[in-house]
């Protein structure tokens, strides 16, 4: 992937997580960003979410119940990591002439096409501020109760109705049988995938928590995505331990598979160097 932009750059949280912060101060630091290429739809929509104190506090509650059950992080960091991934992925697949359902189906723009994935992307895990299991289906009813006054800057009615209906899908889409029907919901699903670089696991790992997903995400140094040369997007994982293989094939490829983007991304992964990290200090059945 090319050098990103200062937009895109985004701090790791540390191993031992940020000093606990009462909820008004916590929120306040969560603010996403991405490169809107003169998107006013997008820059609204993204004003808005960033002003909302309700999403933002869905992202904080997502990352305390993620830092209870030992998990990587599903803070803000997380969303804006998934919504630059999101919205790259989108724009090399429509430069390659990839028609998203907004095009097709309602003869909008692409332009709305980086709303919806937008708006996947930043809502798809809200959900998790009330529980981990089935958090897809609570993230429906919460981002469906926020999406008319987040939109209501860029889109005015019958318009917002469907640009919120293709979000709500995105959203649900990202589950592991989630069946996306569109090019922009299979984008949010592979997308939130590819949020597996070393950082994203550090905090488990190093917590203690060594299983075999913790273990091949920290096998994976580097993601990139790029224009490919025989399909419109070609992503390459660096791996520092072959263990990585496990989240490239349990997890990447199954959320490609049976989406609209099957057959347009090619996925390389490579272990670099002669020897490979030691990333298990030992295991034991209890």
């Amino acid at each position: 992937m090319a050098a990103m932009t200062p937009e895109e750059q985004i701090p790791a949280p540390g191993p031992e997580g940020p000093a606990r912060k009462p909820p008004k101060e916590a929120i306040a630091e969560a603010k996403v960003r991405a490169p809107t290429r003169g998107n006013r739809k997008l820059e609204g929509f993204l004003e808005a979410v960033n002003e909302d104190e309700q999403v933002r506090a869905w992202w904080y509650m997502a990352q305390v119940h993620a830092e209870r059950l030992g998990m990587s992080d599903h803070s803000w960091v997380h969303m804006q990591i998934v919504l630059n991934i999101a919205l790259r992925l989108l724009r090399l697949l429509t430069k390659a002439g990839v028609e998203p359902a907004m095009v097709a189906d309602h003869g909008m723009k692409d332009r709305d096409a980086e709303v919806v994935v937008a708006g996947g992307a930043l809502l798809h895990d809200v959900g998790m501020s009330i529980h981990r299991a089935d958090h897809e289906e609570y993230s429906l009813f919460l981002a469906g109760g926020a999406l008319d006054r987040l939109l209501a800057s860029s889109y005015k009615q019958p318009e917002r109705t469907v640009v919120a209906a293709e979000i709500l899908h995105a959203i649900i889409g990202h589950r592991r049988r989630g069946e996306p029907y569109t090019l922009e919901a299979g984008v949010v699903r592979v997308a939130d995938a590819l949020d597996m670089a070393q950082g994203r696991t550090r905090i488990p790992i190093e917590a203690g928590h060594e299983g075999i997903h913790s273990i091949s995400a920290a096998a994976i140094d580097e993601v990139r995505i790029e224009a490919g040369e025989e399909r419109p997007v070609r992503i390459e994982i660096q791996l520092n331990n072959s263990a990585g293989i496990f989240q490239v094939d349990d997890l990447l490829a199954t959320k490609i598979r049976d989406t609209p983007l099957e057959g347009k991304v090619e996925v390389v992964a490579k272990v670099e160097g002669e020897t490979e990290k030691r990333l298990l200090t030992g295991f034991r059945l209890s």
